[in-house]
């Protein structure tokens, strides 16, 4: 294909060497300039323009069979001063105006006006389009697509991995690679990762911005499951974490477009150059951490950033500090927390479980379907978008996080008890009696269970004498009587009054004490 050069008059179509040569055919047999014109499907300016061309060479039908295309192209296209190589006009500076072009609110026609009060007798709009394109097309593939400044960071992990060492076992433990490329400076930020899980892909967006010290209107991922639940053309289903640490920065989040390589062009090339450029310098080195790994890794990056860029004439970044940093958004006075939302249930104990352990929501909540939002501190729960309970996170210890505003009245004065509590109350009336409690505690795996039948016992003895309360207790012990029917069977019948036959038989035979399930709940 042939690109025109400026001959006063701008070039409608490229022509290829076989069309020249049908068209010095049919000028040969007569043929009129609009006719061949119609037939190639060309404009008649451009077929005049080629006659042109090879009348200045000296070329006509039939043409020496010696002549390949690439000599015919050179003769045609290098015989005048006002061909390519050697224009007429004045000459914008292309790479100027292609870092202008990154600014916001600037397009070509501002700039070939700009142009033309400089130079009157420069290129047309048309043509100065033409060459503005023709340069941009000479660019790399990263820097050639048109993007804003303060626009759009494109972000994804590099397909291949960086190996670091285990000190004590030996073993090589693979890390992840993530990229963010700014659209308009190409500016470029890595690091790497364990995973490609949630907490460390928030966590880099999170590092990433710091760099940057600014965020922009748009992050452009590549669908990775951490941060697109559901690749969409149309509505993608962007994941809700990663949308709240995008709104926490105030940036929308628009994942590039499934099937559309143009949407994904900026960040895979980036990708690829900085993949390369980490991997191929780090070769030779051995790293022992994470921390160590991405020492090396931003040093690397600030030598990409700062190398010069052959065809723009600048670093990334030089355009960075230029065109990119003033138009980014300022961040947040703090930086954005990884916080896991989940769905959750309530069941019929107001809790709600979550990694292992128990949080209460009001008791009104029995039921329904709760967003809780887990941070590494905090628990939080939400219900139609309103909060409803916080909770600081358990690792260890109980199980159950209570909150006594959330039970029903009746279950209030029984959270306020501890098996110390329990004791405590028992030693006042007696050993035989907190003998007893300490039993019936230990006989369940978390005491708490046990606390239903203790408050029972303490109704049951508060109507007693002490002396006749510690002789049912002892009873109790003695015949493993430990949940609150048999021992209230113990009262009633008077059981712990002196020389009544308590051996086997008797408690087989008793109708309030038979069945093995009272010794074993």
């Amino acid at each position: 294909m042939i690109n025109h050069g400026d001959t006063g008059m701008p070039a409608k179509r490229e022509l290829t060497m076989k069309q020249l040569r049908q068209i010095l055919r049919l000028t040969h047999d007569g043929t009129s300039a609009r006719e061949i014109a119609r037939r190639l499907g060309s404009a008649r300016s451009t077929i005049q323009d080629s006659l042109k061309r090879a009348r200045a060479a000296g070329l006509s039908w039939p043409l020496p069979a010696e002549l390949t295309d690439s000599l015919l192209e050179k003769q045609l296209y290098a015989c005048s001063s006002g061909f390519q190589g050697a224009r007429r006009r004045p000459e914008a500076d292309w790479q100027a105006l292609v870092k202008e072009m990154k600014r916001p609110g600037v397009h070509l026609m501002m700039l070939w006006e700009e142009y033309r009060e400089i130079h009157q007798d420069g290129y047309s709009y048309s043509r100065f389009c033409d060459l503005y394109r023709a340069f941009e097309m000479r660019l790399s593939p990263v820097m050639r697509q048109d993007h804003v400044a303060g626009d759009k960071v494109f972000v994804d992990y590099s397909g291949k991995k960086l190996g670091i060492v285990d000190r004590l076992t030996g073993e090589i433990r693979l890390a992840e690679i993530f990229v963010g490329v700014l659209g308009a400076s190409n500016y470029t930020y890595a690091e790497a990762t364990w995973t490609q899980t949630l907490p460390d892909w928030i966590g880099a967006h999170v590092r990433m911005l710091n760099v940057f010290q600014g965020s922009p209107r748009l992050v452009v991922p590549d669908n990775l499951k951490s941060g697109v639940n559901k690749a969409s053309f149309y509505d993608p289903e962007i994941n809700r974490t990663y949308g709240m640490m995008a709104a926490h920065y105030n940036m929308g989040v628009l994942p590039a477009r499934p099937y559309k390589p143009k949407d994904k062009s900026k960040v895979e090339a980036g990708v690829r150059f900085a993949q390369s450029y980490i991997l191929g310098r780090l070769r030779n080195q051995t790293f022992f951490s994470l921390a160590e790994a991405n020492e090396a890794i931003a040093e690397i990056m600030a030598r990409m950033n700062g190398r010069i860029m052959r065809k723009i004439g600048q670093s990334r970044l030089e355009l960075f500090e230029a065109v990119e940093r003033p138009a980014l958004a300022q961040l947040p006075a703090t930086d954005y927390e990884f916080a896991e939302w989940k769905l959750a249930r309530v069941s019929l104990d107001y809790h709600i479980e979550l990694a292992g352990f128990f949080y209460s929501v009001p008791h009104k909540l029995i039921r329904e379907q709760v967003d809780t939002r887990l941070t590494a501190r905090m628990v939080e729960i939400f219900h139609r978008g309103k909060q409803v309970a916080v909770h600081e996170r358990r690792y260890n210890g109980r199980s159950h996080g209570t909150n006594p505003d959330h039970m029903p009245s009746s279950h209030r004065s029984y959270a306020e008890w501890s098996p110390e509590r329990f004791s405590h109350w028992a030693l006042s009336i007696g050993r035989e009696t907190e003998g007893l409690i300490v039993a019936i505690l230990a006989r369940h795996r978390h005491p708490e269970h046990g606390y239903r039948t203790c408050l029972g016992v303490m109704n049951m003895f508060k109507k007693l004498e002490p002396a006749r309360a510690e002789r049912v207790a002892s009873k109790a012990v003695a015949i493993g009587a430990f949940n609150y029917k048999s021992i209230a069977s113990i009262i009633e019948h008077r059981l712990d009054a002196t020389g009544t036959d308590d051996g086997p038989e008797f408690i087989l035979t008793h109708p309030n004490l038979r069945g093995p399930q009272y010794f074993l709940q």
